[in-house]
């Protein structure tokens, strides 16, 4: 997926948080798999590209149709991808977590961003810009296979979920997007399979459905002790009943 550009810049960090962002963006960019490819000396170099920048929760990072010449990389906080509609509502593609990477293709292809995104929390993300590596990848031209298959898991995902919205009943798409939301929780948060740390308005974005609907269905779950809603997020409590709700074919 093409994401976006990165506003100017926040206010400097307070002393000494510098440095210790900068060691994690090392590590992330350095374990990427989209650099698995390069050589020893091409990542080396990498690592003295990466920029740091804030952003505060609700913040835009970059809009659909914006240039795009970046890739980011989460080194705190979780960053939500999402498609406007010409009628002002949105479809919520993804939440990036801790240690994931997005605009990669505004960084191999340099055309414009296909979605939004913005800071769910106060965030911390490292950026390189297209200019400093794709020279880089000219010189290991064999790392290129690494892109490919990265962005072919990217399409997967994207076509699974939108396959969903369009062919699958709401209570399983809500339960499909439970269980993915909770194996995919970031280090530090809920244990996986476990606690879901979004709004029921995220989810009805993420499933295509007002948060009315979704209301209902998490209602209704809750009696037959499925799951739990929580002020900040919701629990699964039967996690076996929920997986077969999400396994079940629309008729």
């Amino acid at each position: 997926m093409s994401l976006g550009p990165i506003p100017a810049g926040r206010v400097p960090l307070p002393d000494g948080e510098d440095s210790g962002l900068l060691r994690e963006a090392h590590r992330l960019i350095a374990a990427c798999a989209l650099f698995r490819g390069l050589g020893a000396a091409q990542r080396a170099k990498l690592l003295t590209r990466i920029r740091l920048r804030q952003y505060a929760a609700g913040e835009t990072i970059f809009l659909m149709g914006d240039a795009g010449a970046t890739l980011m990389a989460i080194i705190a906080g979780s960053v939500q991808i999402s498609v406007p509609s010409p009628d002002g509502k949105e479809i919520l593609l993804t939440i990036m977590q801790p240690a994931e990477i997005f605009g990669e293709i505004g960084l191999l292809d340099g055309k414009e961003r296909s979605a939004d995104a913005r800071a769910m929390t106060t965030c911390s993300l490292a950026v390189l810009d297209r200019k400093d590596v794709l020279p880089l990848f000219e010189e290991c031209p064999g790392a290129y296979s690494e892109v490919v298959m990265l962005l072919c898991d990217r399409i997967r995902r994207t076509t699974t979920q939108m396959a969903e919205v369009t062919l699958l009943d709401l209570p399983v798409r809500l339960a499909k997007a439970l269980l993915r939301a909770a194996e995919n929780a970031a280090p530090g948060q809920a244990p996986a399979k476990d606690r879901v740390m979004l709004s029921q308005r995220a989810l009805g974005k993420i499933v295509g459905a007002t948060r009315e609907s979704v209301n209902k269905c998490l209602r209704n779950w809750q009696r037959a002790g499925l799951i739990e809603v929580e002020s900040t997020g919701i629990r699964i409590r039967d996690l076996a009943a929920l997986q077969m709700l999400a396994d079940m074919i629309s008729g």
